[in-house]
């Protein structure tokens, strides 16, 4: 029995008699077989229903990848900083070692060079005099990073 005036919900790809084609099923009265849907698809699902918030999990993956990236790169940045400071160390503690041991200034040449050292947040490693009003000297930082210690290494006097 029909009620008239009430609406039978309609399928836009149905075929005669109701069905959506590629649902296996065979027409009424058309005695030909229709090809099923793909394996691996639920009944009544569309091609594409296995393949739903797939460009979710792919964005999630990318972000990952670019974070990860990103972090290292900062640490890659972090140990060219850390290296500049352990050169720039060494730098000082020669010229002020270079100083003390022509007499322009006051102290011995390696502590004075340990004493610039530490105050660039670096410690003095080796301090050699080198000929006459020459020094070497070699430092490492206090603080260390995850790809090590950095190190510095200078030498000041005369030219040679």
């Amino acid at each position: 029995m029909t009620v008239t005036g009430a609406r039978q919900p309609v399928c836009p790809n149905a075929g005669p008699g109701g069905q959506k084609p590629g649902s296996g099923e065979q027409q009424p009265g058309s005695g030909e077989q229709r090809n099923p849907e793909p394996l691996g698809a639920p009944a009544g699902e569309p091609k594409g229903a296995l393949e739903r918030g797939s460009g979710t999990v792919l964005a999630a993956g990318l972000g990952m990848v670019v974070m990860v990236t990103m972090a290292l790169m900062l640490l890659l940045a972090q140990s060219a900083v850390m290296a500049s400071r352990a050169a720039a160390a060494a730098d000082l503690a020669a010229l002020a070692a270079a100083d003390a041991l022509r007499g322009i200034s006051q102290g011995v040449p390696c502590s004075v060079a340990a004493e610039v050292a530490g105050r660039q947040g670096a410690k003095i490693t080796s301090c050699a005099e080198r000929g006459s009003d020459t020094i070497e000297v070699r430092t490492e930082l206090l603080n260390r990073s995850m790809f090590g210690v950095a190190t510095g290494h200078a030498r000041a006097g005369p030219p040679p």
